[in-house]
């Protein structure tokens, strides 16, 4: 008895093997063969974070009728493979649903993957929270959703999490400024799978699929090099190669003696194919791609078939074959090809717009589902506040779990079916459902911050409220249709305006009010501001869903609102102060038939409208052009898609019919109000169109603020909608759109700067996607319009300028989803969309930027019902105005991230916003001192990390490229930091972990 204890002894602590060293990273990879093809297989799932199915219906395996899809049991199955056989390799992309499986997971499994990891057997790439898309994503949610992922990858595992390539293998096109941050992350490259029919032909043709992308050329130079890779097959599996359960594919029979044996067959098909594809790259390795959606729910059976493979394969060496294979990953296929130190094409421009064929043109979905787009971006806007207001608060622990949910629910948004519209309905509804719990729970943590900076003061009188029974937060988020509870429902009330941006800002209060009636506004030093009242629009009041009684809006100046702070308004209706009168400046109403409508003075800007509402001129400071609008529609093209001549206008895809758009804005019903804030027109075309244009009087912008549905299809045609400015600016074929909100890039109409373009569809093939601003110019002048959220833009003819702003169409376009982009609400009635366009022209580049960055980062209100606090209790007991600056940062740098990290650590990413000669005087470096910049504490350490904060920026290593071209290459980002001066060049983004004494 006592022996056979022993053996059990022996036996158990024989399996309890101490950990070794890791070994992960390139040196982890299988040896090539030189003078060999090597061809690297490459296991890989890749699951959509909701598409057909919701993120959970993915995850645990629901509704198997629409997708056998269950990611749960892709890991379970994978792990298992991985754990029997220390050959094999397998990658892991979405950390979204990686980290729902690993909470799942018991001490012992979390040790084995964790060995795994560490052996390079299981290894995470991109490492993002979601495969975001590339064309209506804003860099900043790119960063917060990439800095997610690796934050629990590199709290779980350490270095071997850390990914080293980004995979981008699903979106439709892709972004320049993907590129620049991916090389900012430390990434050694990025493979992709989709790209222009054409743009590819033309690769293949030269030996061109793999290039060194010049993600910021002229400003950030070789810092922003990053080596790019053209999958072959976009993520697939060769054909007739996919062995999963999910495939038809035949299985490799290598038993000679079964009538099945077609291991011969199959090893010569696979080799073909390799050569083939070699003839595409100029290294003598390439990639195959063994997955597909949602494979490997059976790991098992590709694995025993790729071991067929890779035995029968190389066994033909003996026999003088060239062709070997070997389990692989995309770090190890960079480096591999990296070895061969070969010299490479570069590029400068993006990969948009994308098509697919002659007549499938992927740029509808740079507007599919406006209001999901809008939404988005007010949740990035949220949740920047969220995280600033915890980090000045210094709240604790207890509120880590809410500022998450909201980080996590804005990384699901970046997904490339998300954001996109590309979705199901019911998939849709539920990325609103997570965004909205994200930021419910998002409001908590606001709450207990300001609760703890508004800290009611020392009591000296016995009339104080108390902080608990008075003081509560709330947001109203349907502000963009007039509607907020507690400014309609309540006579007194504190309204809260908070300034997420690290400079002064004015911004233009607007709250719902039931009654035409004197109100009342106070700043904290008891002044009263200048108010003015103005009718809303019908067309907002009859918003299906809209449940308000609010005749008007009350408007006044929240002028030079504090940065990274607020200044609260007491506002109160009749309300009197020390017995003076109240003072009330109204709303005027001027309309006047047959006459031309003049907006603003021509000493600074001004509209002039004709009598239908259209606008005829603008004056810009100094300079006018002719400048008028009208909204349109295309009909969406309807077909059986069975070829690419039938092809449908859908989620995807933007097919317009050939005919001209048809004009929506003919004439229209026309109210002019005119007051000391604000003037607008407000027009209604039809019981589906209507528009406000508004010019502030301090502002050197004009507000188109548009309304479009529910747009009818009771003519059973589907139809695009589009908003058309036209001047007389000479453009000459070029226009100019942002890229993810950051850098500029040039377009110029019917051309690709790569290749020479043969284009069926002239419209849908010149739209680019507009993250938030679109441009024309000539010698004299320049006019842009900027956007309130991602759509898809163009500039069609020389002066025009033309925005899609909706889309309700009656045929899917076959790529996948499955069905039409028909939104709905509200018991079945159309989807109506809200939204404003922001014009200027004239003006210095700087007036576009800083406008950009005010409506990306605009100020935020919470509200407070007080209805037993007088103004003069409220400002002796609560703190009226803040600033979480001390000190002062230039006007071309801004405060891009400050949040919580890890311990009471906190992250701080300063980014200077110009780019280099755009503007005369902001576009130069620029320099912060991060002492004594903060007000609610002193920086006592700062270590600066790679653009992701998941390594040292010292500790960056990343392969060196060869490429063919004269291109002048430039310093990356300094890594020293002298007495807390941060120097930032142009479009320059550092990023620091600090550590802080708070004061």
């Amino acid at each position: 008895m006592i022996k056979l204890l022993i053996l059990i002894c022996v036996v158990s602590s024989s399996l309890a093997r101490p950990e070794t060293k890791p070994t992960c990273g390139y040196q982890s990879c299988h040896p090539t063969k030189k003078g060999m093809l090597n061809v690297h297989l490459v296991p890989h799932t890749h699951d959509d974070v909701g598409w057909l199915k919701t993120l959970d219906e993915y995850y645990y395996g629901s509704k198997p009728g629409i997708q056998r899809a269950g990611v749960q049991y892709i890991l379970d199955s994978v792990v298992e493979e991985l754990l029997h056989d220390p050959n094999k390799r397998f990658i892991y992309v979405e950390t979204a649903f990686f980290w729902k499986w690993w909470q799942e997971q018991d001490d012992h499994k979390r040790h084995q993957v964790k060995a795994l990891v560490n052996a390079g057997r299981l290894e995470f790439i991109g490492g993002a929270w979601a495969m975001n898309d590339e064309a209506t994503t804003n860099y900043q949610s790119t960063i917060d959703q990439f800095t997610w992922g690796f934050r629990k990858l590199d709290d779980t595992f350490g270095a071997c999490g850390r990914p080293k390539i980004g995979w981008q293998i699903d979106p439709f096109g892709h972004s320049r400024e993907l590129a620049s941050l991916m090389a900012q992350f430390g990434f050694d490259g990025l493979l992709f799978g989709r790209l222009d029919y054409q743009d590819k032909a033309t690769r293949v043709l030269n030996k061109h699929m793999e290039m060194v992308w010049q993600g910021s050329p002229t400003n950030l130079g070789s810092s922003a090099d990053l080596f790019t890779s053209v999958l072959f097959n976009t993520y697939s599996a060769p054909p007739s190669f996919c062995f999963d359960i999910l495939c038809n594919d035949e299985p490799i029979v290598d038993n000679k003696k079964s009538p099945k044996y077609n291991a011969d067959e199959r090893v010569e098909t696979l080799i073909k194919f390799a050569q083939k594809q070699k003839e595409a790259y100029n290294s003598n390795n390439i990639i195959l791609t063994m997955g597909e959606d949602f494979t490997y729910q059976s790991a098992g059976t590709w694995y025993k078939n790729m071991d067929k493979l890779i035995r029968l394969v190389n066994e033909k060496q003996s026999n003088g074959s060239n062709v070997n294979l070997l389990y692989s990953t995309p770090s190890c296929y960079v480096k591999a090809v990296n070895e061969d130190n070969l010299s490479f094409t570069t590029k400068k421009d993006d990969f948009f717009p994308y098509a697919s064929d002659p007549n499938s043109f992927w740029t509808g979905y740079f507007t599919s589902r406006p209001t999901i787009k809008y939404f988005e971006r007010k949740g990035n806007n949220f949740l920047q506040i969220c995280k600033q207001l915890y980090a000045l608060a210094d709240l604790g622990p207890e509120d880590r779990g809410d500022l998450n949910a909201l980080r996590s629910a804005m990384g699901v948004m970046q997904h490339h079916d998300a954001i996109t519209g590309t979705e199901k309905q019911l998939v849709a509804f539920d990325y609103a459902r997570i965004l909205s719990q994200g930021m419910a729970e998002c409001e908590i943590v606001v709450d207990a911050a300001l609760r703890k900076i508004i800290a009611p003061k020392t009591a000296d009188t016995e009339d104080q409220p108390k902080l608990d029974d008075e003081f509560k937060t709330v947001t109203c988020p349907l502000l963009n249709v007039s509607q907020c509870a507690t400014t309609e429902e309540n006579k007194s009330f504190v309204v809260t305006v908070y300034n997420p941006l690290s400079k002064p800002v004015t911004h233009y209060v607007r709250l719902p009010v039931i009654d035409n009636a004197n109100y009342t506004v106070l700043c904290p030093m008891g002044k009263k501001q200048v108010t003015q009242l103005v009718p809303i629009s019908d067309a907002v009041k009859r918003i299906p869903g809209r449940a308000s009684k609010a005749e008007f809006e009350l408007v006044f100046r929240a002028k030079n609102l504090p940065p990274l702070g607020f200044r609260s308004y007491y506002v109160s209706q009749d309300a009197k102060l020390d017995g003076e009168e109240h003072d009330y400046t109204g709303g005027q109403v001027r309309r006047e038939p047959a006459e031309n409508i003049v907006l603003g003075d021509h000493m600074s800007l001004s509209l002039t409208l004709n009598e239908n509402g259209e606008l005829s001129s603008a004056t810009f400071g100094e300079k006018t052009i002719k400048l008028s609008q009208g909204i349109y529609y295309y009909s969406g093209a309807a077909g059986n898609n069975e070829e690419f001549k039938n092809r449908s206008s859908g989620a995807y895809i933007f097919r317009p019919t050939p005919a001209q758009p048809i004009l929506l804005s003919a004439k229209g019903e026309v109210k002019q109000y005119k007051g000391p804030i604000v003037e607008e027109v407000q027009v209604i075309y039809s019981n589906w169109v209507s528009q406000t244009i508004r010019r502030y009087t301090d502002e050197e912008y004009v507000e188109v603020n548009w309304i479009v549905g529910p747009i009818p299809i009771d003519d059973n045609v589907g139809k695009e909608i589009i908003i058309r400015y036209e001047s007389d600016i000479k453009s000459n074929g070029v226009f100019y759109t942002d890229s993810n909100g950051r850098e500029t890039l040039k377009r110029v109409r019917d051309f690709r700067p790569t290749w020479k373009l043969e284009l069926a569809e002239k419209i849908s093939g010149n739209y680019y996607p507009v993250t938030s601003r679109i441009s024309i110019k000539d010698e004299k002048n320049q006019f842009s319009v900027l956007t309130d959220r991602a759509q898809g833009g163009s500039s069609l003819n020389d002066g025009q300028i033309e925005l899609m702003v909706h889309r309700r169409l009656l045929h899917d376009d076959a790529f996948g989803v499955g069905e039409a982009l028909n939104e709905t609400a509200y018991g079945g009635v159309g989807l109506v969309a809200v939204g404003s366009h922001y014009l200027t022209a004239g003006g210095r580049p700087a007036t576009d930027k800083f406008l950009a960055h005010r409506k990306l980062m605009d100020s935020w209100m919470f509200f407070t019902p007080t209805p037993t606090t007088t103004f003069q209790q409220w400002q002796k007991n609560y703190k009226m105005e803040y600033s979480g600056l001390k000190g002062t940062v230039p006007s071309n740098v801004k405060i891009l991230t400050l949040e919580p990290w890890k311990g009471r650590s906190l992250l701080l990413r300063l980014e200077n916003i110009f780019e280099v000669g755009e503007d005369e005087l902001y576009s130069k470096e620029a320099i912060v001192n991060l002492q004594d910049l903060f007000s609610a504490f002193k920086i006592v350490s700062a270590q600066e990390t790679v653009l992701g904060a998941n390594l040292l920026l010292k500790d960056m290593q990343r392969l060196k490229w060869n490429s063919e071209s004269n291109y002048i290459k430039k310093q990356g980002p300094s890594q020293t930091l002298t007495d807390f001066n941060v120097t930032l060049k142009p479009m320059q983004i550092r990023t620091f972990i600090i550590e802080v004494q708070r004061i």
